[in-house]
């Protein structure tokens, strides 16, 4: 009989290491998210320094000053989508894609095309016209 009961020991030290694993890999899921949010206010802070600066960025400083000298707006930088993804409710349309923060004056052609993306990652789906889920 020693032999279940070793058996009972092991299956209760899996247990163990299996429930120790589930809270390190939590903890270490909140510090991605963590640092990928810190990394995300650098790279605004940067581009706020950039424009500050009077530099256009990467190879768009020339192509962006006679927009901004006719007084149309100069964009503001990359969207990062799967960050507007994660502020959408479980249904929504792309009425709700534009009401997040600095997508007022995206074109209907952008916000499809994110959608689009979204649907082919399988992150949302379609279940009506116009109207999508989060999956």
């Amino acid at each position: 009989m020693p032999r279940g009961k070793r058996s009972a020991s092991t299956a209760i030290a899996i247990r163990q290491v299996q429930r120790q694993a589930g809270s390190v890999l939590a903890k270490l899921r909140r510090d991605i998210r963590a640092k990928e949010a810190e990394l995300a206010g650098l790279k605004r802070d940067e581009e706020a320094l950039v424009r500050l600066a009077g530099r256009g960025g990467a190879g768009g400083g020339a192509a962006r000053a006679p927009r901004a000298a006719a007084g149309g707006r100069t964009g503001g930088g990359r969207i990062n989508w799967r960050n507007v993804f994660a502020q959408l409710p479980k249904q929504f349309k792309a009425s709700n894609v534009r009401q997040v923060r600095g997508l007022k004056d995206k074109r209907p052609s952008e916000i499809f095309a994110a959608i689009t993306r979204w649907i082919e990652a399988g992150m949302a789906k379609r279940k009506n016209r116009g109207f999508y889920e989060k999956v």
